[in-house]
């Protein structure tokens, strides 16, 4: 079945053309990553989200206590669902867990025209592993290649390259090897490195791009990366270039993180402040 991209058309003048973003991933019990984060940032930078849920969690501030997965011929009838009726502007994929439903997802990829972000779930910031070992070879060999974008942190990168990530010049080569792989660009993310400025390094065939950051000392920094990739998928279906989408995305971030409450949970992994936008809006009329 062809899932399109609902194009508006002269059959179809009223589809939306603000960012559908469908959704691929987890839930988060706990609403600071996962599916509800990615539904909370693509809502707050003026998109449509849609999901396809491939795993329940049972998690907090003090990490994933259970998980349980869904049939992968259920997680692609959501997709296909979502398609083939309302369309999507992108796709933006994370906790796939297990290699049975990235075969599942993969295919769904190769009809649809739009981009597709990938953010390899691999490891949670609690230190839960959300990605089994097995699966790591299918994440390289099926989904790298249907990447617009990849968007691994430092310990993930390592992983998929096979080769440690510690430096920029590391990151190049990591980067270097993922877009051999396959994706058509990658954004290697520094958050997990100790500079007192966070670096995140931007490679397309073009050539590269850094994002530096002062580093922010805090907490409230679980679902970070799932925020920083949905924030990327929904820049891209709302038309912006990549490099663009990813500098409002790094802002986005940045200030979900600067505005969140330090009170939530009594764990090591609090939540951000997706609402930011609307908030910030709101003090100032």
């Amino acid at each position: 079945m062809s899932v399109g991209d609902n194009s508006p058309t002269a059959s179809n003048p009223n589809a939306y053309t603000s960012g559908r973003v469908l959704i691929v991933a987890g839930s988060d019990s706990g609403g600071g990553a996962g599916l509800q984060a990615d539904i909370k940032t693509v809502t707050a930078l003026g998109g449509f989200a849609m999901t396809a849920v491939t795993a329940l969690t049972v998690q907090n501030t003090h990490g994933v206590k259970d998980i349980m997965n869904v049939p992968p011929p259920f997680v692609a009838a959501q997709m296909m669902a979502v398609l083939s009726d309302l369309g999507a502007d992108a796709v933006k994929t994370g906790m796939l867990a297990r290699t049975e439903v990235i075969e599942a997802v993969a295919p769904l990829l190769d009809d649809f025209s739009n981009p597709a972000v990938i953010d390899p779930v691999m490891v949670a910031s609690s230190g839960d592993r959300l990605l089994t070992e097995q699966a790591v070879s299918a994440m390289q060999s099926l989904m790298l290649p249907r990447a617009a974008l990849v968007t691994p942190n430092m310990p993930e990168a390592e992983i998929l390259t096979n080769r440690g990530v510690e430096t920029l010049d590391d990151m190049k080569h990591a980067a270097d090897r993922l877009m051999t792989d396959g994706a058509r660009a990658a954004l290697i993310k520094g958050g997990h490195g100790n500079d007192a400025v966070v670096t995140d390094l931007l490679a397309e065939q073009s050539g590269f791009t850094v994002f530096e950051n002062p580093r922010i000392d805090t907490k409230n920094t679980h679902g970070t990366g799932c925020t920083l990739a949905s924030s990327i998928a929904a820049g891209l279906g709302q038309g912006l270039a990549l490099a663009a989408a990813i500098e409002r995305g790094l802002v986005y971030v940045r200030r979900a993180i600067e505005t969140a409450n330090a009170s939530l949970g009594t764990g090591h992994n609090k939540p951000l402040n997706h609402a930011h936008p609307v908030l910030d809006k709101s003090q100032d009329s």
